[in-house]
């Protein structure tokens, strides 16, 4: 499988409906394409499978380290990968786009902002690719997508002014059917806007898409091929709905792998399935506060913790599994009562950044001194009980005191942190709880 990386600009140049864009452009052309997201995303990932129909890729160098980052995107499908870069080509000190497109050995297909330029079209992409030689990044940028750009005169301004070190792949007209709406933690998820297939295919009329085929070439494979996976006898429940839907496709291709996986909706009502364990992924449990304090899965699950089963959360299910959840309109609902906490939301982001957590004491993602990475985004605070016991300092990042994570109760736990299975946390979990 050959690829190539979309790298923007600066945040908000439209990479998301770039990518979009590109993969219809590229499926119209009979390719199979395997999305990818660089950075820890939910939420474009979702908008890349309703297009693509098949699971995005995270790539991100901080979370999976450059040989896991290279086993994850192995384990896609398709012949060509477009993975759609974060913030600007070269912003991030933990992960950046150029970092990703440097250890996977692609070249960057970048995306410029043309609704008011031609040759500074030229200039802007000549400066990035210009500018991985001055800081010794060992990357290509090939050439550009045009992104906001009417038809001809202008076209052909942005086309005539690059230099013939840059290929012009084409452009996306200005389109209010091309808009994702958006909330607090970024985009509505796939399955909630995609963006109309007719408006995708009117951009993608746009796009050269035999020249972004050609462009792609085969990524660096990984040094430590991927390895036939230990079972373990044990089920896993996770939890899957509009209030639980942050997980990385890895993660549960990893407990498919290794274990028995159920799922269940505690938006629903869904009971708690017969498991060892449960797993409640991140998401959106403020925008369902209600729905889950009257359906009643949190107060079983919460009965079920105390009587010893484990329960890991992370971030919108470490929300869930706290005594109370109070919404930004002041509305408190309960919640599974598992850890001594109570959540607010609020009107601000309170943590944003890669992050690495040092176990204090063995706990069920890792082992005392162990050390695991994830990543926060978050817009809530807890208010945590005095006598609460954490079981991570954080080494970088917020967590959820400032200097720890990882509240810990009966034998479960939750973080505000999200981490990848390359990390080893899921196995270590699905081992510590394994039969």
């Amino acid at each position: 499988m050959k690829g190539f990386v979309l790298g923007g600009v600066s945040s908000g140049v439209g990479k998301t409906v770039a990518t979009l864009s590109i993969i219809q452009a590229l499926e119209d052309a009979g390719h199979a394409v395997q999305p990818a997201k660089a950075g820890p995303d939910f939420i474009d990932p979702s908008h890349h499978e309703a297009i693509a129909g098949r699971p995005s890729r995270t790539l991100d160098l901080w979370l999976e380290g450059a040989d896991g980052l290279r086993r994850n995107l192995q384990r896609g499908a398709g012949d060509i990968c477009v993975v759609e870069g974060v913030m600007g080509l070269y912003d991030g000190d933990g992960s950046s786009t150029a970092m990703v497109a440097e250890a996977l050995d692609l070249p960057v297909v970048l995306v410029v902002d043309a609704k008011a330029g031609m040759e500074s079209v030229a200039a802007t992409a000549l400066g990035f690719r210009e500018y991985a030689d001055a800081i010794g990044r060992d990357i290509e940028v090939a050439g550009v997508v045009a992104q906001r750009a009417h038809g001809g005169r202008h076209e052909e301004g942005i086309r005539d002014a690059l230099p013939d070190s840059l290929e012009y792949f084409g452009r996306i007209p200005p389109s209010s059917d091309l808009e994702i709406p958006d909330r607090h933690l970024g985009l509505e998820m796939g399955d909630e806007a995609a963006l109309p297939r007719e408006a995708l295919a009117d951009a993608a009329e746009s796009l050269r898409a035999d020249q972004l085929a050609a462009v792609a070439s085969e990524p660096r494979a990984p040094e430590t091929p991927i390895a036939p996976a230990e079972l373990v006898d044990t089920t896993i429940a996770v939890a899957s709905d509009a209030a639980f839907c942050f997980r990385y496709p890895a993660t549960i291709e990893r407990f498919r792998e290794r274990a028995d996986l159920v799922t269940f909706s505690p938006v629903a009502g869904d009971p708690v399935p017969e498991c060892d364990a449960v797993y409640l992924p991140g998401g959106y449990p403020e925008l369902h506060a209600a729905e889950l304090e009257d359906a009643g899965t949190l107060t079983d699950l919460g009965e079920l913790a105390a009587e010893g089963l484990p329960v890991l959360g992370e971030c919108g299910g470490l929300m869930a599994m706290t005594q109370s959840l109070t919404t930004a309109e002041g509305e408190t609902s309960e919640m599974a009562g598992i850890l001594p906490a109570d959540v607010t939301m609020c009107d601000r982001y309170q943590a944003l950044d890669h992050v690495e957590l040092e176990a204090i004491e063995g706990t069920l993602t890792a082992a005392a001194g162990e050390t695991i990475r994830g990543h926060e985004f978050h817009y809530s605070s807890a208010d945590v009980a005095g006598d609460a016991r954490f079981a991570f300092e954080t080494v970088r990042g917020d967590g959820i005191d400032g200097g720890h994570d990882g509240l810990t109760e009966y034998g479960s736990l939750g973080t505000y942190v999200h981490v990848h299975p390359e990390s080893g946390a899921f196995d270590r979990f699905l081992e510590r709880v394994g039969r």
